[in-house]
């Protein structure tokens, strides 16, 4: 029996499944697609599903090519096998993030033994993991897919095993097929800046492996072709407009300043960033110190070569999406990994000062620590109120979050102080984030869906008719006109009266507050009843008749 094939790794394997299995399986349905991606990226998988095409994405029966393939063909099988909901289209990124913890486990279980669960458990616990392991989008898919891939590259440097590598260039073809050659260049430049910093050039020889390039365009050309064969407009939609225009232009209006990542990043650690800004404060200035006395050497040893590996994967990402003119929040989210794993490093080392008895940390480090914990159980309890108002109200139920926060606070500051010290942090951390969690299921989930979610429209409408009736909108927004196409289960768009395109036939309008006599104006001769309103969506259902 081997060190790791012992009941404690069958303890292991409980831990991550349950906790895995709560923090992105439990809910996935309670509240409706979000924004306008959840609905639109599912409404595309389920159009694909119904013409039996692997090749084509299309939305409203025409060629959408803003994103490659991969999450399309994941939510396709999903909705094959669990049939077409709005849960089953998150289920995709649910188990890639799954996926990304197993592979850093077994990674760490192999080359950095007594660190895997930490590892794991941390990962899991990122606020940034956490919600996009809930989205029906192509964040979490790039993120696991890149992230394997940097982690099989890194088990091929230490062991030059070639199997490492194939699997390096298999996994940044998946990641190449969910977002395009972001992956490979991200990739490249890590790889390069980490091999320039420990002048090992040889690893760059060995890494340009040509069974692995084969590997890789098995794996990413077939789809890649039929799709430019079938859509002559592919290159310049997908290639030039949605990566290069996208990058380097602000050709969608998601315009934020320099340092807008640096601070979305620090939220995608939560609760996670105090010990992750201490984890990289320390690991830089040791190597500092370790430069001033060894020179090139600082870099040889092996913890240093993967602190500076780690590094270097976490900044660059940062540092590239910083230079674009087009910044989403998800874009960082291939950064998250490479932080956990900072801290995983940083909780190993600090235990390995002391053997036999875990060095116990700073009391201004615990109570830091424990109340990024409780601000996070503060935001789920206060989660509900702030959707429904958009602001946060201060009174009783204020006041008792904030207790209950401060409990957990002071409950995990107490832990970490123990004798246990750091070998409690990922399992405390994890409990509490898998706390919040459940609150913001059980209490926010509602008023999401009450007022982010078209899912209330469509219920209210198959209210006034179980039977399928032509849909038209007028002044909804994006996300509304998405979610109805969707959840109405239509095979073309809903009609809309802003671009004139009004029904002939009786049929259900879904129109902003108070807009009733502009409809009229719209559609003269034609009766318009009034049937409800819906208030927390800022709608009103109408009968338009002949």
């Amino acid at each position: 029996m081997t060190a790791r094939s012992n009941p404690q790794t069958r303890t292991d394997a409980l831990l991550l499944v349950a906790f895995c299995g709560f923090l992105f399986f439990y809910g996935l349905g309670a509240f409706g697609l979000l924004g306008a991606d959840e609905p639109r990226y599912a409404q595309v998988a389920r159009e694909m599903l119904g013409r039996s095409d692997w090749v084509t994405p299309t939305l409203q029966g025409k060629p959408w090519l803003e994103k490659p393939v991969l999450y399309y063909w994941q939510a396709m099988l999903s909705f094959r096998a669990l049939g077409v909901s709005d849960w089953a289209a998150r289920v995709p990124a649910a188990f890639d993030a799954v996926a990304l913890v197993a592979a850093i486990y077994f990674f760490l279980r192999r080359f950095r033994p007594g660190s895997e669960l930490d590892g794991a458990l941390i990962t899991a616990s990122c606020a940034g993991v956490v919600g996009f392991a809930r989205g029906a989008a192509t964040d979490m898919p790039l993120a696991a897919a890149f992230a394997i891939a940097l982690l099989a590259w890194y088990a091929w440097y230490e062991s030059r095993q070639a199997a490492y590598l194939a699997g390096f260039y298999i996994f940044l073809a998946f990641g190449t097929l969910a977002k395009g050659p972001v992956a490979p260049a991200l990739a490249a430049v890590i790889l390069f800046l980490f091999v320039a910093v420990k002048r090992d050039w040889r690893a760059i020889a060995g890494s340009l492996w040509i069974p692995g390039v084969v590997l890789y365009l098995a794996v990413t050309l077939p789809w890649y072709v039929a799709v430019q064969l079938r859509n002559p407009e592919f290159f310049r939609v997908f290639i030039l407009e949605h990566n290069f225009a996208r990058f380097s232009e602000n050709l969608y209006h998601h315009r934020q300043p320099f340092w807008f990542y640096l601070p979305v990043f620090l939220l995608a650690m939560m609760p996670w960033t105090l010990v992750l800004i201490v984890a990289v404060a320390e690991a830089v200035a040791e190597r500092v110190r370790l430069i001033r006395s060894a020179g090139r050497e600082a870099f040889s040893g092996r913890d240093g070569s993967w602190t500076l590996y780690l590094l270097i994967w976490m900044l660059v990402p940062i540092l590239f999406f910083s230079v674009s003119q087009s910044k989403l929040p998800g874009y960082i989210l291939p950064a998250v990994p490479a932080g956990a794993l900072l801290i995983a490093a940083y909780a190993a080392a600090r235990r390995s000062e002391s053997p036999g008895n875990d060095k116990k940390v700073s009391p201004l480090f615990a109570s830091g620590h424990g109340v990024l914990c409780g601000l996070l159980i503060f935001v789920a309890l206060s989660a509900a109120p702030v959707a429904m108002i958009h602001h946060l109200r201060w009174g009783s139920g204020t006041l008792v979050a904030a207790a209950i926060a401060a409990v957990v606070a002071l409950g995990i500051a107490a832990a970490l102080l123990s004798r246990a010290g750091l070998r409690l942090l990922s399992r405390v951390t994890t409990l509490a984030v898998a706390v919040s969690v459940f609150l913001v299921i059980r209490y926010a989930a509602p008023v999401l869906d009450d007022t982010r979610s078209a899912r209330p429209i469509v219920e209210s409408i198959q209210s006034f008719s179980h039977q399928a009736v032509p849909i038209a909108t007028y002044h909804v927004n994006r996300s509304q006109e998405y979610g109805l196409e969707f959840y109405l289960n239509l095979n073309r768009p809903a009609q809309s009266y802003d671009r004139g395109d009004i029904p002939a036939a009786d049929h259900v309008l879904v129109a902003a507050h108070s807009t009733q006599l502009q409809v009229a104006e719209l559609v003269p001769g034609r009766r318009v009843s009034y049937l409800t309103s819906i208030q927390e969506q800022g709608v009103d259902l109408y009968w338009v008749g002949r």
